[in-house]
């Protein structure tokens, strides 16, 4: 999966309607009006505002505004790390991670929160999370960790997973990441 296309649709993903609508005005001088109103989601904006060259994997200056403008901090950061570990970095980290992501989500089920939770996640986030994938718990778990692990970084640890899961009574879900 490309890093940059998979960071936008993190953020879409993260955009409530009003913020989207909000991102939509402030892109007014950029796109045309009608080409505006068919914009229904984040990743249809970002993919106007890359065809149009406003915004590329080396150049997120525009979409970091946008987000400032917004006041979604938490997701200006996002951009902010991605820029820092350039194009390859959010590759090169989840590996170690995705046999225990694979497991975690095929087993954990409605007990997600409780995890994040225990791993120190918001309940902002949680929620966040939550109204953006309503109705696909597997999806809503897949991003909870993607979020952890970008919130944690090089400090994201399988070892802190098993540790939440067993905090969590998971033990057999622990038992199959320890496998």
């Amino acid at each position: 999966v490309n890093p940059f296309l998979s960071l936008l649709h993190s953020i879409s993903s993260s955009l409530s309607d009003t913020e989207l609508s909000a991102m939509k005005f402030l892109c007014r001088d950029k796109i045309k009006k009608r080409k505006l109103e068919t914009v229904q989601s984040g990743r249809e904006l970002f993919n106007i505002l890359m065809e149009q060259q406003e915004i590329a994997s080396d150049n997120l200056e525009f979409l970091r505004k946008l987000l400032q403008h917004i006041d979604r901090d938490d997701l200006v950061a996002q951009v902010v790390q991605f820029e820092e570990e350039g194009p390859h970095g959010p590759d090169d980290q989840p590996d170690e991670h995705e046999k225990p992501i694979a497991v975690i989500c095929a087993n954990v089920g409605r007990d997600w929160k409780k995890l994040m939770r225990e791993l120190g996640m918001s309940e902002v986030k949680l929620d966040r999370i939550e109204a953006a994938h309503r109705f696909n718990l597997y999806e809503e778990l897949v991003q909870a960790l993607r979020e952890w692990q970008r919130w944690k970084g090089k400090d994201a640890k399988v070892a802190d997973l098993i540790k939440a899961l067993r905090a969590c009574n998971l033990n057999l879900v622990a038992d199959m990441v320890e496998a």
